[in-house]
This record gives structure tokens, sequence and C-alpha cells, in this order.
């Protein structure tokens, strides 16, 4: 048993591979495959990282927050679901916390993250 364990594992990392690496308190793009009836588009959810669940295992998820209209909208993404098509990391934010539920309670420029600044060598 744990030889097939071995080979699921092994192809779950490429599949993890295939995406950036981020955490909580960055922002990123999601393309999300959606079907409506016989058609397939991509939709993009763009927002912060709130918390990563089980990271680095078969059954890892992430939270994604944006405000639209508004309204705070919450998205659960597995990362091994085969509708997101891509990740897209747009901004690194410089956090002190794993899990960023406070954010839930602030609105606008209460709601900001400071963005990580690179260091080039």
């Amino acid at each position: 048993m744990s030889e097939l364990m071995k080979i699921v594992e092994a192809e779950y990392s490429e599949a993890r591979a295939k995406f950036p690496s981020f955490k909580a308190g960055d922002t990123i793009n999601v393309h999300v495959r959606i079907k409506e009836g016989n058609k397939e588009r991509v939709q993009q959810f763009q927002g912060t990282v709130i918390q990563r669940k089980n990271p680095n295992s078969n059954g890892e998820t992430f939270t994604v927050r944006k405000v639209s209209n508004g309204i705070g909208v919450e998205r659960i993404f597995p990362i091994l679901s085969p509708s997101i098509e891509q990740i897209d990391l747009l901004r690194q934010g410089r956090v002190r916390r794993a899990r960023l539920f406070y954010l839930r309670g602030r609105q606008g420029k209460a709601a900001r993250i400071k963005e990580k600044i690179q260091v080039k060598h």
C-alpha cells in the first residue's frame, strides 16, 4: 500500500509545482473553470489569501477573500482541484500570522496589507 501512496504523492507534487508559492496575505488571481450547461469558461477570482489549510498535503485548501460591491466574498479552493487552471501571484503581503480572519471585520483602508519589499542582491 505504501508503494501506491508514494506514486500518488509524486503525481500530486508535480501538480502542486505548477502553481507559484503563496501564503496568507498575498494577493492572487485564481483562474477557475466554470461549466454553464454545455459551455465552459474561465472566470478569474482575485483577492487576498486569508488562510492555507493543511499546506503541502493532498487535502490542502486555501481561502481567498475579496470585496465586491461592498460585500465580502470568500471562496475556498482545494489546491489539487481540476477546476483551477492557473494561479497568478500579484503581490506579496507582509503579515505576521498564518490566518487573517481579522480582515473580515475591517473595511477600506483598515483592511490594507503592507507589501513585502523584495531585496535584490
